[in-house]
């Protein structure tokens, strides 16, 4: 009996143990998020109008400062404006500064400068790359009496694998509102 059930294991070891399965690694998978395409309405203020995405809303607008806020996305474009009173390079220092802090976490940080002649809008885009609290920033000033910045935030744990598809939508609209600033006087 002894034998029998030798054999027994023998031949379901070999039937199990066998097998030409290999186990692979799965593929890396990505995250496919689908945002509806971006429809602009008309922010206007004393001092400027531009456009914005309505999927967004306005939100703290006080004074030379407000929100846009993408709650499907949990981020918000936060704009502020300040008068140029002879200290445009101030400013434009104060606004590169702030985008360069975010290197530490980053893994790097691609410029886009921007010129609109016709409606007198100079300035620059900064896409932050990796893990960074920000992932764009940006500036736009007449260089005489306006200077208007803008950075972007996600109400989560900065994970850039996690957050780039609605990052790049964002940044699209902060593009938009570049291309469409118009100084009031």
């Amino acid at each position: 009996m002894n034998n029998k059930l030798f054999f027994l294991i023998l031949i379901l070891l070999g039937a199990y143990g066998c097998k030409d399965d290999v186990l692979l690694p799965k593929p890396k998978a990505q995250l496919r998020l689908e945002y509806p395409k971006a429809k602009f309405q008309k922010l206007t203020s004393d001092i400027y109008e531009f456009d914005y995405n309505t999927l967004a809303s306005v939100k703290n607008q006080k004074g030379n400062s407000l929100t846009i806020d993408y709650p499907a996305m949990k981020g918000s474009i936060y704009i502020t404006y300040k008068p140029v009173e002879n200290n445009l390079e101030k400013l434009m220092a104060d606004a590169q500064r702030l985008s360069y802090e975010h290197v530490v976490k980053a893994d790097g940080i691609e410029t886009d400068v921007f010129e609109n002649k016709e409606n007198k809008v100079y300035g620059m885009l900064y896409e932050v790359k990796g893990n960074a609290a920000s992932q764009s920033q940006f500036y736009v000033t007449d260089s005489l009496k306006h200077f208007l910045t803008g950075s972007v935030y996600f109400y989560t744990k900065p994970n850039y694998d996690s957050i780039y598809p609605a990052a790049a939508y964002i940044q699209k609209d902060i593009r938009s509102i570049m291309e469409s600033l118009e100084w009031k006087n």
